[in-house]
């Protein structure tokens, strides 16, 4: 099975993603995926991402493992950008490559609710008149909180 998680600054090429997991995972019937991008809502002008890398790359790797306990998987990659990212920017992605549809959309949502409730990111956001920390969001909490077993 093909895994492959990275955490850095540059942008990423989705489509070249898709077709590098699909490439990597022979059989799969499915690849189910997730980009998020940097929303631009109330005059934000930037959002930065703090991370540790090591203790993020492990936490996120954990989550990835717990997935192909629960689903029968073929490839996983996973991208999370981290630094200064602009409205409208790539942020996050999530991909999930399986023989059958179910088990890929239901990892990817797994693994993307995972990623924004434990994964170990500090976000500020940017605006005219100063910065501020993001709080975490109950409406995150209870996404993740479904998979619970």
């Amino acid at each position: 099975m093909s895994t492959r998680i990275d955490i850095f600054e540059d942008d990423f090429d989705a489509g070249a993603e898709i077709a590098a997991l699909k490439a990597q995972a022979g059989g799969a019937g499915a690849i189910a995926t997730f980009t998020g991008y940097v929303r631009g809502e109330a005059n934000l002008k930037a959002l930065t991402l703090e991370h540790y890398p090591a203790m993020t790359a492990r936490e996120i790797a954990r989550h990835v493992a717990e997935a192909k306990r629960r689903w029968p998987l073929l490839g996983v990659r996973v991208i999370h950008r981290v630094g200064r990212l602009v409205p409208g920017a790539q942020i996050v992605f999530v991909a999930v490559a399986s023989a059958h549809r179910a088990a890929a959309f239901d990892a990817c949502a797994f693994i993307m609710d995972y990623l924004k409730v434990h994964a170990p990111f500090w976000k500020q956001e940017e605006y005219d008149d100063g910065v501020r920390w993001v709080d975490a969001k109950a409406s995150d909490d209870d996404a993740a909180a479904k998979w619970k077993r």
